[in-house]
């Protein structure tokens, strides 16, 4: 209601609707889970596959190879779930029946003691997680209206960053005291992984209570046919709308070395034998530093095009790969974990509210599943490179070279799909 009334005043505080407060609030939630993916988790299963016998070059590798899986499947089934979810009502359901996939998955975490069968439940906990998503971007279109795109996705980002620390931090004090608090490491795991799963899903509530689906097409008479042929169909269209396919294919290519650091951060930290506990305050500072830097994006977007500052974001991603190629020593860490800070939030949000305003509202679902594909599938290819490298050559650091090659071509690229917006 209040979104007619509000922003007639560009300059005046954005005051969130309860629609975007329970958007904003699911970031909060399935943040604490990929930051435990990209912290406290493999580290977790880096102990469980030495207790097997793997070495750290094999340990990174599996990890790699599960994480591409559990993007690939999600690449795979995106689109249809996409269209699926511009059908009258059914984004919602969809939505919570992913989100309860991969938050159950999270606390089913706690169970197996073998790395192969934690690798497995991780992989169906990350395809929820992934899965969700593709509707959760698709809600912007929704919930809020196309001047304040830019502003919502960011506070998405930047209240998910920082609520992600308070479980989080709980985790951590779980994890590193336990010997203190007199439980074993499984148990105290356990706990976490509990913890986590609840909190996901609590502040899940809110959005599932309040979203209301503004834009959709009727369902027709065959609902799984007429999906296919309108993937078919928006395939077809995205073929002949240039700014759009230049647009998806530089996203693949700069978000490809952007998901692969996140993923891949703690895994690359502790093959090189970097001190596990410094690892994970460096990447709580890392959330911590995200905050104010994506809320800064969003207050400045307001005066600033936002392909302009993408361009930014991609070209400051650049410079933190190729500092990360002769990463050995702790304290270069720590300078690597402010730097994606920074810049974290900014380029995941200006790239999801950059996309919502060149798509047809009532097929945001399609058009998002898709978009995930691009972004799925590029984290498919990032961090299966770096764990095959890796494997190869036997030096965990080789892989990250090729990560500077994707934000240049991914840099000139949206260069080129920004001029036909313009």
């Amino acid at each position: 209601m209040g979104e007619q009334s509000r922003g007639k005043d560009s300059g005046q505080k954005l005051k969130l609707t309860r629609q975007e407060r329970g958007w904003i609030l699911y970031d909060v939630g399935n943040s604490a889970f990929i930051l435990l993916v990209s912290t406290i988790i493999p580290i977790y299963f880096d102990q469980l596959a030495s207790d097997a016998g793997l070495s750290e070059v094999r340990y990174l590798a599996y990890w790699g190879y599960g994480v591409s899986i559990s993007t690939a499947v999600v690449a795979l089934i995106g689109p249809v779930l996409g269209t699926m979810a511009d059908r009258r009502g059914r984004k919602k359901p969809l939505f919570a029946a992913c989100m309860m996939v991969g938050a159950l998955g999270c606390a089913a975490m706690a169970f197996p003691v073998s790395w192969q069968g934690f690798l497995a439940v991780f992989v169906l906990a990350k395809v929820g997680y992934n899965a969700s998503l593709i509707f959760y971007d698709a809600m912007l279109t929704d919930i809020t209206t196309p001047e304040h795109f830019d502003q919502i996705s960011s506070q998405g980002y930047a209240w998910g960053y920082i609520g992600s620390c308070i479980p989080f931090v709980l985790s951590l004090a779980l994890v590193l005291l336990h010997p203190s608090l007199k439980i074993s490491m499984k148990t105290a795991m356990a706990l976490t992984f509990f913890l986590n799963s609840i909190w996901w899903f609590l502040l899940s509530v809110p959005l599932l209570k309040g979203y209301v689906q503004k834009h959709y097409v009727e369902v027709p008479a065959h609902p799984v046919r007429s999906s296919f042929k309108r993937l078919a169909g928006t395939l077809q269209d995205i073929r002949g709308q240039k700014k759009i396919f230049l647009y998806l294919l530089a996203f693949f290519f700069f978000i490809d070395g952007v998901y692969t650091i996140i993923e891949m951060a703690t895994a690359y930290g502790s093959a090189l034998g970097l001190e596990q506990s410094q690892l994970l305050l460096a990447l709580l500072l890392t959330q911590v530093v995200a905050f104010p830097c994506a809320l800064i994006f969003a207050g400045i977007s307001k005066r600033y095009a936002t392909d302009f500052l993408l361009k930014i974001a991609i070209l400051a991603y650049a410079g933190i790969s190729v500092f990360a190629i002769g990463l050995d020593a702790q304290w270069e860490f720590w300078v690597l974990a402010v730097s994606v800070g920074m810049f974290q939030g900014a380029i995941q949000a200006l790239s999801r509210s950059y996309f919502a305003k060149i798509i047809p509202s009532d097929r945001a679902g399609e058009y998002f599943g898709i978009y995930d594909i691009c972004g799925k599938g590029a984290s498919f290819l990032g961090t299966t490179l770096v764990g095959l490298v890796a494997q190869i050559t036997g030096k965990a650091n080789v892989g990250v070279a090729m990560l500077t090659v994707l934000f240049v071509v991914g840099y000139v690229l949206f260069g080129k799909a920004a001029e036909m917006e313009g």
